[in-house]
């Protein structure tokens, strides 16, 4: 189910290597024996990990299936996963094979490795003693036009001047980097979570590695303080929060992620909320959001404007990032927020659309979205004098445009099909989509008209192979266009003409960010 093995050397595979006797695929196989260990470490294992604990793909545990029902599973092995990196096996596998994967799957392992502070402490590496590097740039470019590239193709990053759209460094990075970098306040430094857990501190000023740690084994995303102060890790396994200090990346605290009935989570995302200076954290097995503070004199979690009894404090959790516990009634894997961050629009996987609002904790409303919507890559603008959010679907062939004071649905705007990423900028009337998640137009960028919710303009930046991931430079002139293969590139258009300016030879461009963007949390890209 995947390209590359996991980390771990399977320590507890003994219990799974001998041939097993199968019946759950019917008559037919009762008789039949399946050598799962060889079946798993053959089309799973590169993915999933050869112990099950993760790597481009996420574990595969009892912990972490507990949204997913065996009958699922089954389809899923079978059918692939839409909008995943999860292929089809229906026609490489036997039944009796996917049956005999799905029934390993919901075994627990015979043991499972520990990784709390102790080992995320000893994994630390620093590269270079903190505050010992000079602190201005050793380069002319514009330090806060640069783009940080992340080429999957071969696990590089390039740091590409913005103004005359040419490299200045390139570097190797962990394997599989995920969820997007995140910087320092000032744009100086950059930090990197890969699917493997590691996080990496590099400053770009110096064109150097700072610090690297491990802060779980299958990590998800993480988020840097609006202050610059902290970074927190949101992983899958184990199922934790984890707050690490951004001066050396040394670990301060590991916060178990767990409901009332000391049911674990998985953490799908962190977030942070700049204005409440907190991290807002998406909660994959629970059905609640956590606020976690970072202020200086935090309130206690429990402490609300309107008390209400769905909010309550962390299970026992002293000390820094005490979480604020918002029960809700359905579960939120994705997020996004309104300019004030006064409240969240999430959406769990079917789709079902909830507003929060922060403050007092209470759900707001609901709103209707088709398919599967990708909120984690939406954007937002004024529409007719009122702030909107539109967002990508990875499900549909549709833009849902949303009336952030209604919450009412503006317009589904019909595309060629399901995309991932969507972009604008202040400066620039059009909003680009791709169409990444269809076999026949992912080679498509959409070009929709903010003032007419209407689509203009299809570009082909290189026929016949994915585009993706649209960014803009600092001033919005002029937009980067993804060419996701191996033999990729970066696509530079004129945002105004949308005529081809440059191309940049890259190998599997995935995502690329714009310093300034970041930093100043543009409206059209992603927070």
């Amino acid at each position: 189910m995947g390209l590359l093995a996991g980390a771990f050397l399977p320590a507890a595979w003994a219990a799974s290597e001998k041939p097993v006797p199968v019946n759950a695929a019917g008559p037919a196989a009762t008789h039949a024996v399946v050598d799962t260990g060889k079946v798993y470490q053959s089309h799973c294992a590169s993915c999933h990990g050869a112990d099950r604990l993760g790597g481009t793909g996420p574990a595969l545990l009892p912990g972490n299936l507990a949204r997913l029902r065996r009958p699922d599973a089954i389809q899923t092995i079978a059918q692939g996963r839409q909008a995943t990196q999860m292929p089809a096996f229906g026609s490489s596998l036997t039944p009796q094979e996917i049956a005999s994967l799905t029934d390993l799957i919901y075994e627990p392992l015979a043991k499972t490795p520990a990784w709390g502070m102790d080992e995320i402490r000893a994994s630390r590496v620093e590269h270079v003693k903190a505050g010992s590097l000079p602190d201005k740039p050793v380069f002319s470019a514009d330090p806060l036009n640069l783009f940080v590239v992340v080429e999957l193709g071969d696990h590089h990053a390039t740091i590409l001047d913005g103004d005359k759209f040419e490299p200045i460094t390139r570097f190797p990075t962990r394997y599989a980097l995920h969820g997007g970098p995140k910087f320092s306040p000032d744009g100086r430094y950059v930090y990197f979570a890969s699917r493997d857990g590691w996080v990496a501190k590099y400053d770009i000023w110096n064109l150097t590695l700072v610090a690297e740690i491990r802060a779980g084994i299958n990590t998800r995303n993480l988020a840097v303080s609006s202050d610059g102060r902290f970074a927190l890790v949101a992983n899958y396994f184990p199922h934790t929060l984890v707050a690490l200090d951004t001066r050396d990346l040394s670990p301060i605290r590991v916060i178990d992620v767990k409901d009332d009935s000391g049911k674990s989570s998985r953490v799908s995302a962190i977030y942070d909320a700049a204005p409440r200076k907190s991290f807002i954290a998406a909660l994959k097995d629970i059905a609640e959001v956590w606020e976690l503070s970072y202020a200086e004199k935090a309130p206690p979690a429990d402490a609300d404007p309107a008390p209400d009894n769905r909010l309550t404090p962390g299970l026992g959790v002293k000390g820094p990032f005490v979480p604020r516990r918002i029960q809700l009634d359905d579960y939120l894997d994705d997020f996004f927020f309104d300019p004030a961050y006064d409240h969240v629009f999430g959406s769990s996987r079917g789709g079902q659309g909830q507003v929060v609002n922060l403050n007092s904790g209470r759900k707001t409303a609901d709103v209707g979205l088709p398919g599967l919507p990708h909120l984690g890559s939406g954007i937002s603008w004024s529409y007719q004098g009122q702030p909107v959010m539109a967002t990508p679907n990875l499900k549909d062939g549709v833009v849902s445009v949303i009336d952030m004071k209604s919450w009412q649905t503006i317009k589904q705007i019909p595309t060629l099909g399901p995309g991932f990423f969507m972009r604008s900028h202040e400066n620039t009337p059009y909003a680009w989509v791709d169409v990444f998640n269809d076999p026949k137009n992912s080679d498509v960028i959409q070009i929709i008209d903010k003032k007419t919710l209407e689509i203009v303009k299809q570009l082909k930046p290189s026929p016949g192979k994915i585009a993706a991931h649209t960014e803009f430079t600092r001033d919005g002139k002029y937009a980067v266009v993804s060419i996701w293969e191996i033999d990729g590139e970066l696509v530079i258009y004129d945002a105004v003409t949308l005529e081809v300016v440059k191309r940049i030879k890259m190998k599997k461009p995935s995502g690329k960010y714009n310093v300034f963007n970041k930093i100043s949390r543009s409206e059209g890209t992603s927070h």
